[in-house]
């Protein structure tokens, strides 16, 4: 028995979904590691930028939602800059963030805030936590 596999097969409304927000080809990325090997914030992510790209690969959006790695990218560019193929990760991780928040699935409530908190976050941060309400 032969078994075919082409990307067309593969792709999903998913992941044409991050690659029209992202404008990278997810099918670039090769799994060398590279990019999970510079991050500078690997340590503290639960998934590694690599394992979330193959994630994206093979359409597991429930498992790549409830991962805290998307919102522990700081987009730094040292993958990108690393990738031999070129993938441009902090931008997949955008388009990740970008669907969860049209989703209105919320990693941090901003009424749970204390004033204390509220002073110390960057107001970036307020910023893009309030976007989904605007659109």
């Amino acid at each position: 028995m032969k078994v075919e596999l082409s990307i067309e097969k593969v792709r999903s409304e998913f992941i044409e979904k991050i690659e029209e927000i992202s404008g990278q080809n997810l099918f670039s990325c090769y799994q060398c590691g590279k990019c999970s090997a510079g991050c500078p914030f690997s340590f503290a992510m639960d998934l590694l930028p690599s394992h979330i790209i193959r994630m994206v690969q093979l359409g597991l959006q429930e498992d790549i939602g409830n991962s805290k790695t998307m919102w522990l990218c700081s987009s730094c560019l040292t993958c990108g800059v690393r990738c031999p193929r070129g993938v441009d990760v902090p931008r997949i991780m955008e388009a990740l963030r970008v669907l969860v928040t049209r989703d209105k699935i919320n990693y941090v409530e901003p009424s749970s805030l204390t004033p204390e908190q509220l002073e110390e976050l960057p107001q970036i941060a307020l910023i893009s936590n309030f976007r989904k309400f605007t659109g």
